[in-house]
């Protein structure tokens, strides 16, 4: 990138202030007295950072190159009488030009370099749930409360290619720990800091690629949640397009969800315990197509898993292990279908549906959501609420958005936010209804409060 004198300039402005008066003498034929840069220029000269051509012009409409850039910077740097705002911008200078300025043999640290392209993100999370269940054997509460710590960095590598990366640290408070007490097998495993993802992504003009361990969710969400995918995986995708996007990916899950895995086989014991038989990473690959227009947007999906643990799945929920009919196939072949249709800009109306082409029973899962407006973490005083209904076929829906209902459920749920002050969101959830299989009663309490930074 060529650089004029407004380069020259910018150098000027930092070296300058260090100085209380500019150099009197003229150096330069070129630049008179009464040039709006006179005095920028004098000084520059005067600090030795420019000496402009033998014939005593200065030139400063000329284009210059980045090592004659660089040659002033390392000049600038060699100064010691500079304050600490001064230092700053020498430093962003430097780590501008880094790579001339090591030809030129002047190091500059890594850090140094890389300090302005790393970004921090994150959040401080407090959730609390509770479920009730009843049956004719019986009813039963799970309470659930837990506080969440994230840091989301990301830094930039070059034009293309930048690392992200997730870390999440847990405290449930029911047990002062990194585990929760019911439900998820709190004996065989302390989850309190986990690294949820880290990938690099090349963003080019015509794709999108990503490589490493990274979010595994479908294009089926909404406020309901995702209708089979929401996860992580370790592996590649590649997406295309725009306002068309289309994305292959594969690679293999453990189905690790809020720091327990859904792809276990086991089931209870005489005395109530849970017995693990078996867990399981499974292979998955998918593609999927998304159109996104102004009003109406819609797509398809195709999944597939291949693992053993298939052949029964175990719900949490339901407290049941569910087998696989006579296919007991080791394969899913999930496929799906999405329509959603803008109204306006505050009202949305959304639905998806699924279905397991290997399985024999609880084969096939939807959802309906109608959205208004919605919260926007930026935005203090912004709110949205949403209503829908819900079927999670548990061979269909392996890993899906769990804040209302669970797998092997149906049944409807309501849920608002508001952003009570700038960055700051409450949610709140309740949801209601049965089993598939009909003999579970289901209801379930959800309340989040989000710090954003």
């Amino acid at each position: 990138m060529k650089k004029t004198l407004v380069s020259a300039l910018t150098t000027a402005l930092v070296v300058g202030a260090a100085s209380t008066t500019f150099a009197a003498a003229n150096p330069f034929s070129d630049v008179p007295s009464d040039h709006w840069a006179y005095d920028a220029v004098a000084q520059l000269a005067s600090d030795g950072v420019i000496d402009g051509y033998g014939d005593t012009t200065f030139r400063g409409d000329r284009s210059i190159t980045r090592y004659e850039m660089a040659q002033m910077v390392a000049r600038a740097m060699a100064k010691s009488d500079v304050n600490e705002a001064t230092k700053a911008m020498i430093d962003k200078l430097a780590a501008e030009f880094a790579d001339e300025l090591n030809n030129l043999g002047v190091r500059v640290a890594n850090l140094e370099r890389n300090a302005d392209m790393v970004k921090w993100n994150g959040k401080i999370e407090y959730t609390y749930t509770s479920t009730r269940r009843g049956s004719k054997d019986g009813s039963y509460k799970d309470n659930y409360d837990k506080e969440l710590f994230r840091l989301e960095p990301s830094a930039e590598v070059n034009d293309h290619w930048h690392v992200n990366a997730r870390l999440d640290a847990t405290n449930h408070m029911n047990t002062d720990t990194g585990y929760a007490e019911v439900g998820d097998r709190s004996g065989t495993s302390d989850y309190r800091v986990s690294l949820k993802h880290i990938y690099a992504q090349g963003d080019y003009k015509n794709f999108t690629v990503r490589l490493g361990k990274m979010e595994l969710t479908d294009n089926m969400g909404g406020k309901s949640g995702n209708l089979i995918l929401d996860s992580k995986y370790s592996g590649a995708e590649v997406e295309f397009g725009t306002k068309v996007k289309a994305k292959v990916f594969a690679g293999r899950t453990n189905g690790d969800t809020d720091g327990h895995s859904f792809l276990v086989i086991g089931e209870y014991d005489n005395e109530g315990n849970f017995v693990e038989i078996n867990e399981s990473a499974a292979n998955i690959q998918g593609i999927e197509v998304q159109y996104n227009g102004d009003k109406l947007e819609g797509g398809a999906s195709y999944y597939h898993f291949g693992s053993s643990v298939f052949n029964d799945l175990y719900d949490y929920d339901s407290k049941k292990t569910y087998r696989n009919g006579e296919n007991n196939s080791k394969d899913a072949n999930i496929w799906g279908l999405n329509l959603g249709y803008h109204f306006d800009r505050s009202s949305y109306l959304h639905g998806a549906f699924a279905q397991n082409a290997k399985a024999d029973n609880q084969k096939n899962s939807f959802q309906l959501t109608y959205e208004y407006k919605g919260a926007k973490a930026a935005d203090k005083g912004s709110w949205g609420a949403w209503i829908g209904y819900r079927k999670l076929g548990i061979f269909t829906s392996l890993l899906p958005t769990t804040d209302d209902l669970s797998y092997g459920f149906k049944g409807w749920h309501v849920g608002a936010n508001y952003t009570v002050l700038k960055n700051v969101v409450l949610t709140a959830r309740y949801s209601q209804g049965k089993s598939i299989d009909g003999d579970i009663d289901y209801k379930k309490l959800f309340g989040r409060v989000e710090f954003f930074f």
